[in-house]
């Protein structure tokens, strides 16, 4: 399903309840640290790390599964996340987005955050928004923060800090 922004101004109630979409058919961009954190739990770059071009850049993009295009992280018998405790920075946003500029969806505004303008949003399809026995409740400064790490990681993530990640961490053992 794809994501149907709704502008994210309030604190929402939020509970996964495990309906395997986030994790299927979707592009999941790394940065080196994700990378970094999912080796060091123990988990191979080689089996979980592939390769977008994108212009002239060289994307980092969390492998999927052929059969059913889940992430290779992705339990799909309890809908669960093997890696929870070290997913990608992407992961801990959805299903909320953050953008630089307006999608153009009715109601949206700015949202200043540390001298920065941005649009928050949330998938309106995520059973999870709004959830009866909510888990917890998902702030816009929550999502501005993931979303502004998440861009200054990006930023920083190219193929000579790959090559050098890799070789730390075949230095250590970990990879």
């Amino acid at each position: 399903m794809r994501f149907k922004p709704k502008p994210f101004t309030d604190p929402v109630p939020f509970r996964c309840l495990y309906c395997l979409d986030c994790c299927r058919g979707r592009h999941i961009y790394l940065t080196l640290e994700d990378i970094e954190r999912i080796a060091r739990a123990g988990h191979d770059p080689q089996d979980f790390v592939t390769f977008s071009v994108e212009g002239d850049k060289i994307r980092f993009v969390l492998a999927v599964r052929e059969w059913d295009l889940g992430c290779v992280f992705h339990d799909p018998e309890t809908g669960k996340c093997t890696i929870h405790e070290v997913n990608p920075i992407i992961c801990r946003i959805y299903p909320f987005m953050v953008s630089r500029k307006p999608l153009g969806v009715e109601g949206e505004e700015p949202f200043e955050y540390r001298g920065e303008k941005l649009w928050l949003y949330y998938d309106e399809s995520c059973p999870g928004i709004n959830a009866e026995e909510p888990e917890t409740t998902i702030t816009p400064e929550e999502i501005a923060e993931l979303g502004l790490e998440f861009e200054r990681e990006f930023e920083k993530t190219d193929m000579d800090g790959f090559v050098e990640l890799i070789g730390r961490l075949d230095g250590e053992g970990n990879g």
